[in-house]
């Protein structure tokens, strides 16, 4: 007989979970690992919430396993460490991001890709070597291997470095491998939500033209006043997009509501490159002549590996760059997620575990 999740290891972890469809969350006592030689245990301080978790409590990819505690922008502080660890410390401070394991054998591990790894362990919703169930950050405590742990610098704040290490990371990696990381390159940036405000302040800090490209002409002022883009279109305004057609060298897509890429390809140059980073549940409709005719890319990118999330962290506190989040206590979770549903946040939720996380 299986072991309840309160059973499964020895140290006890209090969290909030959905126990179906419905993704309500509610208190739910489970369990962590002891810390191993090459583990890093950290006291949990904030968690972001991602859009992907609003879809996995509801079931919305069909994967999920209940009960399920979200969480993949986990910040804190190391409490505790094996005795084979060596780049962290008591007292660090930290964080955990998508991936909790991998292989580490592969071609795409070997490469520092551990994000393509075939057989990758998720930090939520997924299964770990030993079998047991991963739990996510909207807990109080949080257990991994020490090669998928960050180290954040002193100047990074936690509550607002927290959702770089999935926002921050899906939209730095396609820049730098795409090579749309170069001063004076012409970046454009679909969506202006979660991953979109941080897509523009990245490529500004990299040096970058960037036009914000959005279906809402009442998010302009936002765009380039508070986050600095250059110029702003109105994806639904003929007259603008037709005027910018032929003028980007590439353009990353946070969009994850089925929308046209007609419009998007005609805006890049020739050799230009669209780069899908949002997740439509349903496919959309690709037109093949358009990048015949000018041999542009359709590409995706998912996250980055551990060294490269490292990487963007540390430029992000050289560059002070942040997200743009409201900090919300445990108990206002399932309301942050009826807004999230509606969009109605600027521009990440972030809980604070450490202060409103009780038993109560």
């Amino acid at each position: 007989m299986s072991k309840s999740p309160e059973e499964e290891h020895p140290r006890k972890a209090l969290g909030w979970a959905a126990r179906d469809p419905s993704g309500v969350l509610s208190p739910f006592h489970f369990s962590r690992r002891t810390t191993r030689d090459d583990d890093v245990t950290l006291k949990v301080l904030y968690c972001g919430i991602c859009h992907s978790d609003l879809h996995k409590i509801k079931n919305e990819w069909g994967s999920s396993l209940y009960p399920l505690v979200p969480g993949h922008e986990i910040v804190g502080v190391v409490t505790e460490v094996g005795s084979k660890v060596a780049k962290f410390k008591v007292g660090d401070k930290v964080g955990v991001g998508c991936m909790v394991g991998a292989c580490q054998s592969c071609h795409s591990c070997s490469n520092d890709l551990e994000n393509y790894c075939p057989k990758m362990i998720l930090t939520y919703n997924s299964t770990y070597y030993d079998g047991t169930r991963t739990y996510g950050g909207y807990s109080d405590t949080m257990v991994a291997n020490e090669r998928y742990i960050v180290q954040f610098p002193d100047n990074m704040p936690l509550d607002a470095g927290a959702p770089l290490l999935c926002a921050g990371i899906t939209v730095y990696s396609p820049m730098k491998y795409f090579e749309l990381s170069k001063p004076g390159t012409h970046l454009g940036v679909v969506g202006l939500g979660g991953l979109g405000h941080v897509a523009v302040k990245f490529a500004k800090a990299f040096g970058l033209k960037v036009t914000v490209i959005s279906t809402s002409p009442s998010k302009e002022k936002e765009a380039i006043e508070h986050l600095g883009a250059d110029s702003f279109l109105v994806s639904r305004n003929s007259e603008q997009m037709q005027a910018a057609m032929g003028t980007m060298d590439g353009i990353i897509d946070t969009v994850s509501a089925v929308h046209p890429l007609l419009p998007l390809i005609g805006l890049l140059k020739s050799h230009g490159k669209l780069v899908m980073v949002g997740a439509p549940d349903k496919p959309l409709e690709l037109p093949i002549f358009p990048l015949l005719m000018g041999r542009k890319i359709v590409a995706g990118s998912c996250i980055g590996g551990m060294k490269e999330t490292q990487e963007m962290i540390d430029f992000a506190a050289k560059h002070n760059i942040t997200a743009d989040v409201e900090v919300i206590s445990m108990d206002y979770v399932n309301t942050a997620m009826e807004r999230l549903v509606k969009a109605d946040v600027k521009y990440r939720f972030v809980i604070d575990i450490g202060n409103t996380l009780t038993t109560a």
